[in-house]
């Protein structure tokens, strides 16, 4: 029997999709505006994120609810660490740190790995669909905006072992319909995604302080530079 899962997560996440939407980095990159120093510490955020989501989700892929989302198609950290290479060299390991905010957000993912591990189905909605649904326009953008090359920078949202991502989505919407929860579950799962787009919220928030203040200095470069000139 359909759970109608996937729509109970659409809906009941509208709102904080909306907000994620409106916080100003994610306003910026939608319009075109991407800073490299700023969009590769999303790019090192990220592998934490997924290092974490998907270590949990291998280690609960047998479990009676998780299994029903273990797609490893979909995994995106060994893209991750294509781009850590590009923005940051081979030597990117040594080069990374995860956010305060990053940090949360990794913790709140092995706490629920170990004690609720059906939560982890919140999370992998709320990333992968999100990255499979919106992946090629904000690819176009980041090449755009920072004048990649058609194969360098942005493999997080190359999807090689998808070949048509709108049947895939559908399965996948499937797979989250026939995962056999009762209402309150179902009411955890919406809740826990939700606490999700908060903790992607907040890692966007820290990028755009960073945003912030990168333009603050090329602000305060350019004046005085200015004032030099007239000096």
């Amino acid at each position: 029997m359909s759970t109608n899962l996937a729509q109970q997560l659409r809906e009941g996440t509208t709102k904080s999709h909306s907000m994620a939407e409106n916080v100003s980095f994610v306003k910026s990159f939608l319009g075109g505006v991407v800073d490299k120093k700023s969009y590769r510490k999303l790019v090192a955020n990220l592998f934490f994120i997924y290092d974490a989501i998907e270590k949990e989700i291998e280690s609960n892929k047998k479990h009676e609810l998780v299994k029903f989302i273990y797609f490893p198609e979909l995994h995106r950290k060994n893209s991750l660490i294509k781009d850590l290479i590009y923005y940051y060299g081979y030597d990117w390991r040594n080069q990374i740190n995860a956010s305060l905010a990053t940090k949360s957000y990794v913790a709140r993912i092995h706490e629920i790995g170990e004690s609720r591990p059906e939560l982890l189905v919140a999370h992998a909605y709320t990333r992968y669909m999100g990255d499979l649904s919106g992946g090629q326009i904000l690819k176009k953008i980041a090449k755009s905006a920072m004048r990649l090359s058609d194969t360098d920078g942005t493999a997080f949202y190359d999807f090689d072992q998808i070949s048509d991502d709108k049947s895939f989505k559908n399965i996948y919407r499937q797979s989250l319909d026939n995962i056999p929860l009762n209402d309150t579950q179902i009411r955890q799962i919406i809740g826990e995604a939700n606490i999700a787009f908060n903790l992607n919220m907040r890692v966007f928030q820290e990028l755009n302080s960073n945003l912030i203040k990168i333009m603050l200095m090329f602000l305060t470069s350019t004046v005085n530079n200015f004032r030099r000139k007239i000096t």
